[in-house]
């Protein structure tokens, strides 16, 4: 293990020159310069602690965390305009840093590994994590992480644990349509090799009745269930439509499941050596081909009466189907339910529901689909963006990995490599949670899951609670321990250097121990930390005359506390 570095502060200044360029006219020789008029320059608006509140708050649910210095920027901007601008950013793709860290291993700068594979798997994980933590457009990776939890793909596969560009590739596929249309994203992950692999369509072969071969039905049965239209009609809210008997109206059967298995046959990968059933090279950086004499002969009868004929490619059969998920009523609310509890809230209203399925009907130019519109509505919605309070059903579980990226974001982490190598593997063991990773392909926890209790009685939801159990809730303080108190930051291997946290900006202020935590309220609780716990922060850090102890501790005591676990 690397010896810890002391913390590297940056500081950026910026310089403003003003040249006054003036002729002399006349045959004088001493023509003189007048003076010219500057005014003096605008102050910067004032910003309030609410207004750096409201910033934090909106944040922390469309992000992973802003540092504080970056707070009075979006509270300036207001909502929409800094919403609009980070929507607008262009991708930062993983790829490219899965392409430098296994560069620097090929060129022999170090050997952090007893064999390739572990260093394979290693540079995968590194790539995402270092991206996460330090790209600009912090809310396109952040819808990137929900939709990785609704489009589940994982390296509980083996091969696509080894073949570093296989997730990398893939998680590069949810960035690059996260702010485009659903119709196309739902099309690239048909096509991603890596969901082929996952959900076995890849090499999917046409029926062969005489030899007991018919299409693989994995991928058509959870393209339905998961990524597009759920198991029940839906009414425009999202509340489940029933029969005359209460019973719920299911939105297909296993005839239809049988029906969009011969869709997704034919299906290989691409690259230099690509042929059908290719399973000795697979390419991760393209999407999967057709080779249509494997495909799947004779029309299809797909959902609402729509039929795919006969004579048809393969491709064309797979863009009719997908048209038929796509243009299901069902789509907008069961996709905006799902959107809005992996950012806002568990528990959306129906009516929060229907505001934003809307708008993926109609963006209001007549679009179906903008999965920007729909990103904007949830974010700024009244529901998201009305006052916070600790009473009622509104708010969510704070995940592992969002307060884990939103600690080291939020505290300026930093590394003199430039590689940010944080405690992945660790984070996985003591919270049964790490990106890309989730045990199955319903994720890490239902979206419907409810514990025991208050909760169930109140007939509400709460998902990530479902990894949520005695070891974890031990185990991630200590986690916070390590980072916090013992800098332990990240799980370098020999060859990376090891990041650091950044307490100065907090140590500048800790003589003063209510500013201290009204600093931190502002960050990570963005102004709802209840008055009894505020006071009992402040009494508690007078007793420490070492003012980086005194920060420390503190945070410590606000990162592991019970309010600061719900996002409210």
């Amino acid at each position: 293990m690397s010896k810890r570095n002391q913390t590297l502060v940056t500081r950026f200044a910026t310089l403003a020159c003003l040249l006054l360029t003036a002729c002399g006219g006349g045959s004088g020789d001493d023509a003189s310069v007048p003076d010219v008029g500057v005014p003096p320059p605008t102050p910067p608006p004032v910003v309030s602690k609410a207004q750096r509140d409201a910033a934090s708050r909106l944040a922390s649910q469309i992000t992973f965390g802003m540092p504080f210095e970056q707070l009075d920027g979006m509270a300036t901007m207001g909502d929409e305009v800094w919403l609009d601008t980070q929507l607008a950013l262009p991708p930062t793709f993983h790829a490219p840093s899965i392409e430098a860290i296994l560069t620097r291993r090929e060129a022999g700068e170090f050997e952090p590994f007893e064999n390739d594979i572990e260093y394979l798997i290693f540079a995968r994980r590194l790539a995402w994590w270092h991206n996460t933590i330090t790209a600009q457009d912090t809310v396109r990776q952040r819808v990137a992480f929900a939709l990785s939890q609704i489009f589940v793909v994982s390296d509980r596969v083996d091969t696509l644990e080894v073949y570093p560009y296989a997730l990398g590739s893939y998680y590069d596929t949810l960035l690059e349509h996260a702010f485009g249309n659903f119709r196309d994203l739902l099309e690239a992950v048909a096509l991603s090799p890596a969901m082929g692999i996952y959900l076995s369509h890849v090499n999917n072969r046409r029926s062969d009745p005489v030899n007991n071969i018919f299409p693989d039905e994995n991928f058509a049965r959870e393209v339905m269930q998961l990524f597009s239209i759920g198991l029940f009609q839906l009414a425009p809210d999202g509340t489940v439509l029933r029969d005359a008997n209460g019973d719920p109206l299911p939105t297909y059967d296993n005839a239809d499941i049988a029906e969009f298995a011969k869709v997704f046959t034919g299906l290989s990968f691409d690259g230099s050596n690509s042929f059908f059933g290719n399973v000795d090279t697979p390419y991760f950086r393209a999407p999967m081909v057709m080779f249509d004499a494997e495909h799947e002969l004779g029309e299809k009868r797909l959902l609402n009466g729509v039929v795919v004929p006969a004579g048809q490619s393969g491709l064309q059969d797979i863009d009719m189907a997908l048209d038929n998920l796509f243009e299901h009523p069902n789509v907008g609310p069961f996709m905006s339910r799902l959107l809005i509890q992996r950012l806002v809230t568990s528990n959306p209203s129906p009516a929060y529901v229907q505001r934003v399925a809307s708008v993926f009907n109609d963006n209001g130019s007549g679009v179906r689909g903008d999965m920007r519109a729909v990103i904007r509505a949830i974010t700024l919605d009244p529901e998201a963006r009305a006052a916070p309070t600790n009473a009622g059903s509104f708010g969510k579980l704070r995940e592992p990995v969002v307060r884990y990226v939103s600690l080291l974001r939020q505290l300026g982490v930093s590394s003199p490599d430039g590689f940010i190598a944080p405690l992945g593997y660790f984070l996985q063991d003591v919270s049964q949670q790490h990106p890309l990773s989730a045990p199955s392909v319903f994720n890490f926890y239902l979206p419907d899951h409810t514990p025991a209790g208050p909760v169930a009685d109140a007939g509400l939801v709460a998902p990530e609670f479902q990894i949520t159990n005695s070891n974890t809730i031990v185990a991630y303080p200590n986690f916070i321990d390590a980072i916090v108190l013992g800098d332990f930051v990240t799980d370098t291997p020999d060859g990376f250097e090891p990041a650091s946290l950044n307490f100065s900006p907090l140590i500048d202020i800790a003589d003063d121990p209510e500013a201290l935590v009204d600093r931190l309220d502002t960050l990570f609780h963005y102004g709802t930390l209840s008055p009894e716990l505020r006071t009992i922060f402040i009494d508690a850090i007078r007793e420490f005359d070492d003012m980086e102890f005194r920060v420390r501790i503190a945070l410590y005591w606000v990162l592991t506390s019970p309010e600061y676990a719900i996002q409210h």
